[in-house]
């Protein structure tokens, strides 16, 4: 038993980062090495290293069948749906329970400052790491995300609100939102929150503005469509299980001022149930339910390879590792399928074989190497030991390459480009330096810089900078900033990308994506429509009615640097020309009343087209107008002595329709009945004619 205690102290150790720039950190950060899972035929937690494929720690937790079991710092957790249990992870020891927030079965994240359990369905986040805390997100949650700083990003799935959680915060914060009705999921990007919308069909980054410009799929997605956790290759999986398809879209135009590739879709097997897609560094995981499989794609769609997951019951489940390894647990927690995230190779671990065939800590049979190197082990070295000498000092965790930097952004100069990011994290090795790369050149400089100025480039010709960090073990993961051009200072923003739309009635609807500013802040947009004049807009799009035949639609950018004046920028257009109707409009005659002359009631139909109308009396005419619906045609300065024949039409560029009405007027309110005489023009000069003489 003292062994299994030495080998699982070893397990705190192994992987062991240290993040921060000073010599001596404040705090040290745990990268977590391997996966938990409940064995429920032993009534325990087994720890499998994914590195050697071997089962190496247990924790007896008895009565949780059926149960995920999470990992931090220095405890282990079994989560049930009634009971949360902690175990020391050192000494292997039931430490306590406590209740869940929810009777559900919760999403596990093991991510620094971790775990969390995200209660969807009761929209409940409890951070079991230090400060412990439970947070209300306000109401059911899509799967989250989390950034490596430690931030959990969560999408409501009742209001659309995209909400963020920082290491440590007890209060959620929510930054951007889908347009009302739209369904969506998380996922990153180069460690950056991006968000899928599922109505329609685009992605979006997600910063402390809101939502930024759409990516359009190119593919049309089920609202049960799910995005993986990640970007793999520059392709991101999105799974639609309603027309079982895989979908693999470019994203390099969420950051590039090109066009992305066309979408990679892969056949997934009919009538089959499937969970993930869930992603590592170059492999996309899934697991069809229905057959009892896991299958690994790689960035471009290529299958490469399908495992059963043996065990009875539920579905098998799908994890993440921090170690770059997706786990599949049986059901019963029998057997876990290790998945190699660099080559998408599958190991089967036999839990149950380890459980019946050795002691706790003990090593299991060798299964297949995954090719890793395994650290050596605390016990052997304490049994090679002479006696009375002194113990060994544990082992070590050995250094891997570095994170990926953060907050990679890049502004232009005249022929040069200003790079600055936040530090990698070092994975247990100092950074020595960071390489910077772009289109046509490189350059080196030391562990301790935050930015750089990258000089003699091309005025006018887009550059994407990618830094990346490097220390004993490697060149780490490299970040990338979005597209700049060099140019001078002060220059206007470039032209805005229009979509415009016209229906028959005459409305232009316009559209348009933010272009690059060069530097400068945005102060608002100029829109015209041809013969409608100009508007100042802040939004990203407008409306224009009454607009008739080919019109052009024009969109500049107007920027301002500092406090310096305005600039317009570059002309975005696009020609829009309003169909012409199909059908002749149509107009009925609802009734004649009087008024100063004859008032003529109709019901205009344009179908869909401007449209004018006009009412007649003998000679008299009405003045004409726009009509649409019910509309009042007055016919002033007529007279009439009994019944009257009225006819009315309305005129569009679909053609000209009538209607006639014959009958008695109906009076104004007020006048009293009887017969009632009007007179027309002439009558009217006659009777004041009159009236001039007898006042002579």
């Amino acid at each position: 038993m003292a062994v299994a205690l030495m080998v699982a102290g070893c397990l705190a150790l192994v992987g062991l980062a240290v993040t921060g720039q000073a010599a001596t950190p404040e705090r040290l950060e745990f990268v977590q090495v391997g996966h938990w899972v409940y064995n429920d035929a032993a009534q325990s937690a087994f720890h499998v290293d994914g590195s050697t494929n071997r089962v190496d720690a247990r924790a007896d937790v008895p009565g949780a069948n059926g149960s995920q079991v999470a990992q931090g710092d220095g405890s282990g957790y079994v989560v049930e749906r009634n009971r949360i249990t902690e175990f020391d992870k050192a000494t292997l020891s039931v430490e306590e329970s406590t209740p869940p927030p929810a009777p559900e079965t919760p999403f596990v994240m093991e991510i620094a400052g971790g775990p969390y359990l995200v209660y969807r369905n009761a929209g409940q986040i409890v951070r079991l790491g230090d400060p412990a805390a439970t947070v209300p997100a306000g109401g059911p949650l899509s799967r989250p995300v989390a950034t490596t700083d430690g931030t959990v990003w969560a999408h409501r799935a009742d209001s659309g609100s995209i909400c963020e959680l920082p290491k440590g915060a007890a209060v959620m914060t929510c930054p951007a939102q889908l347009p009302p009705g739209h369904g969506g999921g998380l996922t990153l990007v180069g460690d950056s929150p991006v968000v899928l919308d599922t109505t329609g069909d685009s992605l979006h980054r997600v910063g402390p503005d809101g939502l930024g410009e759409a990516l359009p799929l190119g593919i049309k997605l089920s609202p049960s469509a799910q995005v993986a956790n990640s970007a793999v290759g520059g392709r991101l999986a999105i799974a639609d299980p309603e027309r079982n398809q895989l979908h693999l879209i470019d994203i390099s135009g969420l950051d590039q001022d090109h066009p992305s590739a066309k979408p990679i879709s892969v056949e997934l097997a009919k009538g089959s149930r499937f969970n993930g897609p869930l992603s590592s560094s170059n492999v996309v995981a899934m697991i069809d339910e229905t057959r009892g499989e896991v299958l690994t794609y790689d960035a471009d769609g290529k299958l490469k390879s399908t495992a059963k997951v043996p065990g009875q019951g539920t579905p098998p489940r799908l994890a993440k590792g921090e170690d770059n390894r997706i786990y599949v647990d049986s059901s019963d927690g029998s057997h876990v399928l290790v998945v190699n995230g660099d080559d998408g190779t599958v190991v089967d671990v036999d839990v149950d074989k380890a459980a019946s065939s050795q002691t706790a800590g003990a090593p299991s049979a060798d299964p297949e190497p995954s090719g890793d190197q395994p650290p050596p082990r605390q016990q052997d070295q304490r049994q090679q030991a002479p006696p009375n000498t002194q113990q060994a000092p544990p082992p070590v965790a050995k250094a891997t390459p570095p994170g990926a930097p953060r907050k990679v952004s890049a502004t232009s100069g005249d022929g040069s480009i200003k790079v600055s990011w936040s530090p990698a994290a070092d994975n247990g090795a100092r950074i020595t330096a960071y390489r910077v790369t772009w289109t046509g050149g490189s350059t080196r400089v030391g562990g301790s810089s935050r930015g750089t100025t990258i000089s003699g480039l091309t005025n006018g010709t887009p550059y994407v900078i990618t830094v990346a960090a490097e220390n004993s073990a490697g060149i780490g993961a490299g970040a990338g900033a979005k597209a700049v051009i060099p140019g001078p200072a002060n220059r206007p923003a470039g032209a805005p990308v229009v979509t415009a739309n016209a229906t028959a009635a005459g409305k232009v609807s316009v559209s348009w994506t933010q272009p690059d500013l060069r530097g400068g802040t945005l102060v608002h947009y100029l829109v015209s429509v041809t013969g409608k004049g100009q508007r100042t807009v802040s939004a990203s799009s407008a409306e224009f009615t009454g607009v008739t035949g080919t019109a052009t639609v024009t969109v500049r950018a107007v920027t301002k640097f500092g406090s310096g004046s305005t600039l317009t920028g570059a002309t975005g257009s696009r020609k829009v020309t309003v169909p012409a109707p199909s059908d002749p409009p149509t107009i009925t005659i609802t009734g004649v009343r009087v008024g100063t002359g004859l008032i003529v009631d109709v019901t205009a139909n344009g179908k869909g087209a401007s449209a004018t109308c006009q009412a007649k009396y003998g000679d008299a005419v009405s003045a004409s107008k726009a009509c649409s619906g019910a509309t009042s045609l007055p016919i002033n300065n007529v007279g009439y002595i009994g019944a009257v024949t009225v006819t009315a039409t309305i005129k569009t560029s679909g053609g000209t329709g009538s209607d006639s009405w014959t009958g008695s007027p109906s009076m104004r309110s007020g006048i009293p009945g009887g017969s009632l005489i009007w007179l027309g023009p002439m009558a009217l000069v006659g009777l004041r004619r009159r009236k001039e003489k007898e006042l002579l």
